[in-house]
């Protein structure tokens, strides 16, 4: 699969995977950002994809910042669907509750999962069948 990838900013850096035969490309931002305990962030990447019809892009966290600064992301996953050709931002989350959190250009920030996706055809049903789950929900498993 190939993804073209338009820099935006100079400050850019094409997407790419840590280790040979990792599942995603690494995302770094493009600019500076200074996350408070508590606040969130919308940091650019200086990126814009052209993902191939009937893939999609997942941004997702990376497990380094999350254990080691409390970074998560607001929208995880966060979805690129193929139409797309804007920036690529990531809205980052600083949960830790004392220490701020800095975001330096070129801090690899989120992973980009390239998937394929099926070919759904929704149709309209009176009844659906039954389940050993049924419809109990949130905490239904223990």
């Amino acid at each position: 699969m190939r993804l073209a990838v338009q820099r935006l900013s100079e400050a850019a850096r094409l997407p790419a995977p840590a280790y040979d035969h990792d599942a995603a490309l690494d995302l770094c931002a493009a600019e500076q950002a200074i996350l408070a305990p508590g606040q969130r962030a919308s940091v650019g990447t200086g990126l814009a994809l052209e993902i191939a019809p009937g893939h999609a892009g997942l941004v997702l966290p990376r497990s380094g910042l999350a254990a080691g600064h409390g970074i998560a992301l607001v929208n995880s996953p966060g979805l690129i669907d193929c139409g797309y050709r804007g920036e690529v931002r990531v809205l980052l989350l600083n949960t830790d509750p004392e220490q701020a959190f800095t975001v330096d250009s070129g801090d690899r920030i989120a992973q980009l999962l390239l998937v394929e996706l099926p070919s759904v055809e929704v149709i309209e049903a009176l009844a659906l069948a039954g389940s050993d789950r049924g419809t109990r929900g949130f905490g239904s498993s223990g």
